[in-house]
């Protein structure tokens, strides 16, 4: 925060999104060791990094939609109050289910159609990256030992540093996302890809063994949108070059695969084939989810104009079965908790980047963020502030250098 406030204007912006990739990075590491303030600390500090960014900087009046967002969240919470059952905490509830989308839309508010350069645009990819590396040494300090324990084909906590499987699963895709453009862009020594090679072995091995299939079918998806965008605008000398580091990634994601199959004695395997430990076929793939969706879209149906309020689905959740599961799909939980004004929100986060796209292509990693956010929020919800955060760098403005330069020129000249 005080490289924000004292940094010149013109690096402000800059140091605001590495503050955010950095803390976005670190949730997870955070909440498995302990290490955060508060559970949601990364989301609020994220807001607040933006809130200052604005307060230096401002924001662009073209991005007024997400200004509208946000304002169409605030019913839900006065619903809440009168839908909440009397034995919830307020607070903390509406806090957990809706830092998320206000941190995804103070976020969009300032990033939308920003100046950043290409290689400040990789710069904030590694930010996002390094607390994830860190993360990935302390699961290989937490749980050396993969064989001792197995405990079937369910998301084990174990493996993943004695924290929940899916968030731990989701990091370290998002990790595997930088570490794959950090070898396709950022390696231009024999060194430095091998490192990179190596690192995105670790963090794939360790995705893999949490058990939890969302994180690395998300990676999977975000690289090949990252991938294809990249092939697409490259020259062709630039796209053999690729095709060769495409092939060693391929090679590398294989003996990870072969090595984690061994060392779960194959229940990996059945895992991704949808079997339990005897090789039984489940019924359902995505291991209860589609109930839970289900059931969010009776909400809606029960009160389809201004929803059931915020947190209201965990807490009828409480009241029939005595489980506390969260929304694990964003999509359902806007629906259910804010109605038919849940359908602009979703409205709004596809049509406007969507339609901020037209104007501006040079963003590489415009499909891939977004594929992040649309993948993580279908089988995770926002609990972490990736997401939404990734979510909002797809909207910056992405120029050549020489622009930029002659920007900051302009910039350094004014009194």
């Amino acid at each position: 925060m005080i490289r924000i406030v004292l940094s010149p204007g013109f690096k402000k912006a800059q140091q605001v999104f590495l503050a955010c990739a950095y803390f976005a990075g670190a949730e997870v590491l955070f909440r498995m060791t302990d290490g955060a303030i508060a559970y949601e600390a990364s989301k609020y500090l994220v807001i607040l990094f933006m809130l200052l960014g604005m307060f230096f900087k401002g924001i662009n009046g073209k991005g007024y939609p997400y200004f509208l967002y946000l304002i169409l969240l605030v019913p839900s919470i006065l619903m809440a109050s009168t839908t909440l059952s009397f034995f919830a905490n307020f607070r903390t509830n509406i806090a957990f289910v809706l830092s998320g989308p206000v941190c995804l839309g103070i976020a969009a508010l300032f990033c939308y159609d920003r100046k950043v350069t290409n290689k400040q645009l990789l710069d904030i990819v590694m930010y996002v990256s390094l607390p994830i590396i860190s993360m990935t040494v302390y699961l290989f300090l937490y749980n050396p030992s993969i064989k001792d324990t197995l405990s079937g084909t369910a998301s084990n906590g174990a493996m993943s540093g004695g924290f929940g499987p899916n968030q731990v699963s989701t990091a370290l895709g998002l990790g595997m996302f930088a570490m794959v453009v950090r070898l396709f862009m950022k390696s231009p020594t024999l060194f430095l890809r091998v490192l990179n090679i190596v690192v995105l072995g670790g963090m794939t091995f360790r995705a893999i063994v949490t058990f939890s299939r969302g994180g690395v079918v998300a990676a999977v998806i975000v690289i090949a949108a990252f991938l294809g965008s990249l092939f697409y605008r490259s020259s062709y000398r630039m796209k053999n070059q690729i095709l060769v580091s495409f092939v060693l990634m391929c090679i590398t994601i294989a003996i990870t695969w072969m090595i984690s199959s061994d060392q779960t004695m194959g229940l990996i395997d059945k895992r991704y084939a949808n079997e339990n430990a005897q090789g039984i076929k489940k019924k359902d793939i995505t291991t209860g989810r589609i109930d839970l969706f289900k059931e969010e879209i009776d909400g809606f149906l029960g009160s389809p104009f201004l929803g059931i309020g915020a947190s209201r689905v965990k807490d009828i959740r409480v009241e029939n079965s005595g489980t506390s599961l969260p929304s694990h799909n964003e999509i359902g939980r806007l629906l259910s908790e804010h109605g038919l004004l849940g359908i602009v929100i979703i409205m709004i986060l596809i049509i406007k980047p969507m339609g901020y796209r037209t104007s501006n292509k040079r963003n590489y990693f415009f499909y891939a963020f977004l594929a992040f956010w649309f993948a993580t929020i279908n089988h995770s919800g926002m609990r972490i502030a990736a997401p939404g955060l990734l979510y909002a760098f797809a909207l910056l403005n992405v120029v050549p250098e020489a622009y930029y330069r002659k920007s900051l020129k302009k910039a350094v000249k004014k009194p």
